[in-house]
């Protein structure tokens, strides 16, 4: 697997500019293959791929992924620090461009592994972890957390968690900019009741100014992206980005300067069918797990939504991908 070559000279300063978050059943290496048509540039993440699946589990199932995806980022979740060791070393070994501990996830199921926003409570324990991560790797070891846990409001304990963290090794933090609270609320709750505060991740970056502080929450425009890359080293986007992805076709030239991506709607289809064969005749992968992902694609557009249905009907399940695409394409235009 090799690495994107034109990326290894970014600054490490412009490496975070904009990410498309890590979400659980979400950002597979089909929705990463399929975003990565969109954009050259904005660095990627995998879901939160726990360390008992790795030293337990089936490895290439969870880390297997296609070098079109390069920037990639591992996204792991665990609180021992030889486990997270060794499995940055894995990351590493199967060609990750940066190994993401996970410090933010607020569910339950998350909890009760003693991971997640309750480490926050604990950073002495994510310093040794990243430690262990940073001694195992030569890539970048990055923490993803959230402002604070609970109902607390205090600036003091999300600096105070970053200053210890950051001794460790750690040189980017990606914020997720509300509070996560540990009990009362869903995972989904929990992405829009606890009040956003950027001014906190801001401050951060003040009192921070040698590391990379990447802000993420509530992003759904482009000008909200450039407010915040003016004061942060980047911006994560999550549920907007997987749920409206063409906005993704206009980032390498709005952020980085560069020509915007040649696909055209259709084309970015074409080569979706193109990946469905492949991953069919190498793999045995259906489809609609593939298809799934691209079901945004068409949002605002006339006959979108009949688009859509095509594209999500199970009782086509059992067709080729090229006609369920003719049966798509057909019914958008008789729209």
């Amino acid at each position: 697997m090799e690495k994107n070559k034109t990326l290894e000279h970014r600054p490490l300063s412009q490496a975070w500019r904009l990410c498309v978050a890590p979400m659980m059943d979400w950002t597979d290496r089909h929705c990463r293959y399929f975003h990565r048509l969109l954009t050259r540039h904005a660095r990627l993440y995998t879901e939160m791929v726990t360390t008992g699946a790795l030293l337990h589990g089936d490895v290439a199932r969870h880390l297997r992924f296609d070098a079109e995806e390069h920037p990639l980022a591992l996204q792991l979740g665990g609180s021992e620090p030889a486990d997270l060791g060794r499995c940055a070393s894995l990351g590493e070994q199967w060609g990750y461009d940066e190994i993401n501990l996970n410090c933010g996830c607020p569910s339950e199921r998350v909890q009760k592994g003693a991971f997640g926003a309750c480490l926050m409570a604990e950073p002495a324990l994510v310093a040794n972890c990243v430690k262990a991560m940073v001694d195992a790797v030569s890539v970048p070891v990055t923490v993803k957390h959230r402002i604070g846990i609970d109902r607390g409001e205090s600036y003091e304990f999300m600096r105070d968690f970053v200053g210890t963290v950051a001794q460790a090794g750690c040189n980017t933090f990606i914020v997720h900019a509300r509070n996560a609270w540990l009990k009362g609320l869903s995972p989904k709750e929990n992405r829009e009741v606890p009040p956003l505060r950027y001014g906190y991740v801001h401050r951060l970056k003040q009192e921070f100014p040698h590391l990379s502080i990447v802000g993420n929450g509530g992003i759904t425009r482009s000008e909200q992206v450039h407010e915040q890359l003016a004061l942060l080293d980047g911006v994560m986007i999550g549920r907007e980005a997987y749920h409206k992805p063409w906005w993704l076709a206009c980032w390498d030239e709005a952020f980085y300067g560069q020509a915007a991506s040649p696909h055209s709607r259709e084309a970015v289809e074409e080569a979706m069918l193109d990946y469905m064969d492949l991953q069919a005749s190498s793999h045995g992968t259906p489809w609609y797990v593939i298809a799934r992902h691209m079901l945004g694609l068409r949002h605002g557009l006339p006959g979108a939504r009949l688009w859509r249905q095509v594209w999500s009907d199970h009782r086509l399940k059992a067709l080729p991908a090229r006609e369920v695409w003719q049966l798509a394409h057909g019914m958008q235009k008789a729209a």
